[in-house]
């Protein structure tokens, strides 16, 4: 059986892949296709496919290669690291937690109407995984939620699914999410967080898929038609509730703020990743000065912050470090030829699919969803250019895999870390969501279908 506890970390993996790529170098035949700048990005143009001579990648740059990766990714990881630092900023003042722990404890108050708490509080937490893609304080609201679940008549998998599920559907049809589809655009040369629109209706498209499965799992409990799952090992245990001061009623008043600026930014003046990250600093610097933070505790949120961030930004300078050895070693473009000429015939709605399922399975083995662009994006791009399927389409396929499967998937820590709270057993979680999971599947097939067969999505 798969060991969950002692699964690769992925910066073990990813440096697995970047030793087998400099291998490759030496076995796979180097080539290249001719671009041309399209719109203001490089394309691939169709059908200028040559080989080159061999090009194999020594050990010695092999050694150069993360240097190579860092500075390659240098926008991207400084964005990761600071837009981190300054979300910790914001939510080390309590104003995000205060402001669930208030609706939490209105839901409390309501018993009489559990349907709609149930609905109104994934969708809160739905805004927070689209937004700013709140994952691991899932952790935290977990403990809250399992008591709440217990107290309206529910079970644990309705304590879980109420912030996990809700913020895990918000996550995977994000809108506005720096973390996934920002850098997901960055890399594929797309106007930062372009094509809202669409992904704003594929959010409410999968939030009402979480919300409606987890009611009619409570519905199906408050009729006797499944037994409640109440493991004796659950690890709930009280947790401190903040109080909703003026204060973080101004810093909740300030992010929303934030998430408005945002969007205007990008649709009206052009912006990108260095305005998307002093933003989200003002925003942080703003968050401690109304929280009274102290210049010290503000600044150890911020290297707080930077250092849980830190991983995924060595994956992503990894990731890059696979696609410098892969370029200098001339064989990203015979590897991209080899799948073009795979599908070749293969209707682009097919195809589209088979992105899509290729990134579920690529998330198993790493689960960082900025990790997982790093390495993808810039071989799925090109990809879509050859197989007349928009960039922007390539990102969706890649957000649903990275997002959707992260609610299955056992190497992800937030899953079985939330999973080892409420003592469900990992099989039993699956036995449980499968049926969800296999609707969200068909829900974004059709999503990924309607821009290659119905309108142009540029």
């Amino acid at each position: 059986m798969f060991n969950f506890k002692k699964s690769p970390d992925s910066l073990v993996i990813i440096s697995a892949i970047l030793i087998l790529f400099t291998i490759l170098t030496w076995l796979i035949p180097a080539g290249e296709f001719l671009r041309e700048e399209v719109n203001g990005r490089m394309q691939v143009i169709p059908g200028t496919y040559h080989e080159v001579a061999t090009s194999g990648q020594s050990i010695f740059d092999l050694l150069l290669s993360p240097l190579n990766g860092f500075l390659a990714a240098a926008e991207i990881i400084a964005f990761v690291l600071i837009v981190g630092g300054a979300f910790q900023m914001l939510t080390t003042t309590g104003a995000i937690d205060a402001g669930l722990f208030k609706v939490l404890d209105i839901a409390k108050r309501n018993p009489s109407s559990k349907a709609w708490i149930i609905a109104f509080l994934m969708l809160i937490f739905s805004l927070g995984g689209m937004s700013f893609g709140m994952s691991e304080e899932t952790l935290v609201f977990v403990l809250i939620t399992l008591p709440l679940a217990r107290s309206m008549g529910y079970d644990a998998f309705v304590g879980v699914a109420i912030p996990f599920v809700g913020a895990g559907m918000g996550f995977a049809g994000a809108a506005f999410n720096p973390f996934t589809v920002g850098i997901a655009q960055g890399i594929a040369q797309l106007p930062l967080f372009s094509g809202f629109e669409y992904r704003l209706l594929v959010w409410v498209a999968y939030t009402l898929v979480g919300i409606i499965f987890v009611l009619w799992y409570a519905r199906g409990l408050d009729k006797g038609k499944f037994k409640p799952f109440w493991p004796e090992n659950s690890k709930v245990k009280e947790v401190e509730v903040l109080e909703l001061t003026f204060g973080r009623k101004l810093i909740l008043m300030s992010f929303f703020l934030a998430l408005v600026m945002v969007m205007v930014g990008a649709m009206k003046l052009d912006w990108y990743i260095p305005e998307i990250c002093a933003l989200f600093l003002t925003l942080g610097i703003i968050s401690s000065l109304i929280g009274k933070q102290s210049s010290t505790e503000a600044i150890a949120a911020f290297q707080d912050g930077a250092k849980m961030l830190l991983p995924a930004a060595l994956v992503i300078a990894l990731s890059n470090a696979v696609l410098f050895i892969a370029t200098e070693g001339h064989i990203i473009d015979t590897l991209l030829f080899s799948l073009a000429g795979a599908v070749e015939g293969v209707p682009k709605v097919i195809s589209v699919q088979l992105m899509f399922l290729v990134q579920g399975f690529i998330n198993f083995f790493i689960p960082s969803g900025s990790g997982q662009a790093a390495i993808t994006m810039p071989v799925m791009a090109p990809l879509a250019d050859l197989l007349g399927i928009s960039r922007q389409t390539a990102v969706l396929a890649y957000q649903f895999g990275d997002g959707l499967f992260n609610l299955i998937v056992p190497t992800s820590g937030v899953t079985m870390g939330i999973l080892s709270i409420a003592g469900i057993p990992f099989t039993a979680w699956i036995k449980w969501i499968w049926k969800m999971f296999l609707i969200a599947v068909l829900v974004s097939m059709v999503f990924l279908a309607l821009p290659v067969s119905v309108f142009v999505w540029v």
